[in-house]
């Protein structure tokens, strides 16, 4: 009986394939600049979107691989801010989330936001706008309202001490597709920026 991958196995092997691609290793010869407009082409560099394409196409196949064997995109997470600690399930950036996993996400979600709401009261909220570039100060009513159309959340915290932030991520649909927006709008998310009075958002 041959072995089946696990999910820390799946992650693995795609970081050393990842690695192989952007040290061209691995290139998928056939793929070409757009042909969409000469112009943009001309700053696009072949060999980059060879590497390119051979990852994309190697973790595609990781993809179905996780499909056809249930294989779970799922991490456990700890999350350490203001002395309190949280454990949640978050699907890799690397993998997709199965519909068991999708299950998981959406029965952590109401703890990941109680623990969200706890940790921030003191703080001030941004609203991440235009993939990161502006950030637009919300109250945690404007957050209740985004809450409503959720469907599961993640937290990231960035920096230490004082300038330390908490980050929420509010998404729904596929939380691989959501992170980019490449699902939009079936799969999104906002992002929510905790940080100290008087600071503005790193990240």
């Amino acid at each position: 009986m041959s072995m089946v991958y696990n999910t820390e196995d799946l992650i693995k092997i795609l970081a050393n394939e990842r690695r192989a691609c952007i040290n061209g290793q691995r290139l998928n010869l056939k793929a070409r600049p757009t042909g969409f407009s000469p112009f943009i082409d001309m700053f696009l560099k072949t060999d980059g979107i060879q590497k390119f394409t051979a990852y994309n196409d190697f973790r595609a196949a990781v993809h179905e691989y996780q499909r056809e064997h249930q294989v779970s995109g799922i991490i456990w997470q700890t999350l350490t801010f203001q002395g309190k600690t949280l454990c949640f399930p978050k699907v890799d950036d690397q993998l997709i989330g199965l519909p068991s996993d999708m299950a998981a996400l959406k029965a952590a979600k109401d703890s990941v936001i109680s623990f969200w709401r706890e940790v921030t009261t003191k703080m001030n909220l941004y609203l991440s706008l235009n993939a990161g570039k502006f950030y637009q100060q919300i109250t945690a009513a404007d957050v209740d309202r985004i809450v409503q159309r959720t469907e599961w959340a993640s937290l990231c915290k960035l920096g230490k001490g004082d300038s330390a932030e908490l980050i929420l991520q509010l998404g729904w649909g596929k939380p691989e597709q959501a992170t980019y927006r490449q699902g939009w709008p079936e799969s999104g998310s906002e992002y929510v920026h905790a940080v100290a009075p008087g600071n503005q958002p790193i990240g």
